[in-house]
């Protein structure tokens, strides 16, 4: 998937149908001459319904179709016939997609599971016939219930993305050089900061065919829980990962420092983000030799005792292996 096609954050206008109008007919047959009322209701108008859809990974066809209209109810017919209900319209959304209001930004659900549906703007209903008002004292009515009207609305969705591995880093970590390595993906890479600006997603093939979902989160600054730069736009994917992969380049001035940076972000965002699991990888290492590795091990260890972490070099393929056997142990504890 190409970064232009990933689009995560649209808004929708909907509406949905208006009921239709209830029937004042009266009965009308051959030696039958006062047959009564017998108008039937109009129909229910059509809903707007979000629908979730494993298959789709990404919100990009509402990119350029953002104003959707349900159907309206028939009207009601004779011998108490309703009318039909209006077509409903549905919105297919990946999983993961978060629907709130657009003008109070309340969130109204989210769609976590295939096929699963809830219904964002119900449509009006259908008047009722003249036949529910006949009585004793008006024995043919010749009025009827107007259908309700529908409803607008304006809906932003927001797609969280469902990965089991997010990977988290400062710019130019060589985030998307190891999601290049480890699954088909093609994403961006160039030696400057801010390369990716889109999350990335590629699955990792496992030993006896299984594997994984691994996303490329773009860069985290400092400052970005308060929103600096794009820092809500990133974080907000990190929610759904399974598994956190901190990398963090071995040319870094203090690797615990940039650890610890990274941290204090995820929490200041939301605290619920530590208590994901978590691993470090020491990528760029093929710039070092084992002496210079063993000597940052040492350095590294009382800082790092309550994480595991691992030296990498996505160039090399160095340590590729090891870490897909940490994240698959990770990911089935």
């Amino acid at each position: 998937m190409t970064e232009g096609n990933f689009v995560d954050y649209v808004k929708v206008s909907i509406a949905s149908g208006n009921g239709g109008q209830g029937s004042t007919h009266l009965r009308r047959e051959k030696f039958v001459a006062k047959g009564g009322p017998d108008g039937g209701d109009g129909g229910r108008g059509g809903h707007v319904i979000i629908k979730g859809n494993e298959n789709l990974w990404t919100l990009i066809h509402y990119k350029h179709q953002r104003h959707f209209k349900a159907g309206h109810g028939g009207h009601g017919g004779k011998q108490r016939s309703t009318g039909a209900n209006g077509a409903d319209v549905f919105l297919e959304v990946p999983l993961g997609t978060v629907v709130r209001d657009t003008q109070t930004n309340e969130v109204l659900f989210e769609i976590t599971a295939h096929n699963e549906e809830k219904i964002a703007l119900e449509g009006g209903l259908g008047g009722r016939g003249n036949w529910h008002f006949k009585s004793s004292v008006n024995q043919t009515p010749r009025y009827a219930q107007p259908g309700i009207e529908g409803k607008e609305s304006q809906l932003t969705l927001e797609l969280k993305i469902l990965a089991d591995v997010g990977l988290v880093g400062f710019p130019n970590a060589g985030k998307s050089t190891l999601l290049s390595v480890l699954t088909s993906a093609k994403p961006k890479i160039a030696d400057y900061e801010f390369t990716t600006l889109k999350p990335n997603l590629g699955i990792v093939e496992y030993r006896d065919f299984q594997s994984f979902v691994m996303a490329d989160i773009p860069g985290i600054i400092e400052g970005a829980a308060e929103g600096k730069g794009l820092g809500h736009y990133f974080l907000r994917h990190i929610e759904r990962n399974a598994t956190l992969l901190f990398l963090i380049p071995a040319d870094s001035k203090d690797i615990s420092q940039e650890y610890q940076i990274l941290l204090d972000e995820l929490r200041r965002y939301n605290p619920e983000l530590l208590d994901k699991k978590r691993i470090v990888a020491i990528s760029k290492c093929d710039m070092l030799d084992n002496e210079l590795i063993q000597e940052m091990d040492d350095l590294m260890k009382p800082d790092f005792s309550d994480v595991d972490y691992l030296f990498i070099s996505s160039v090399a393929q160095k340590g590729i292996l090891e870490l897909k056997d940490k994240l698959w142990l990770l990911l089935n504890e």
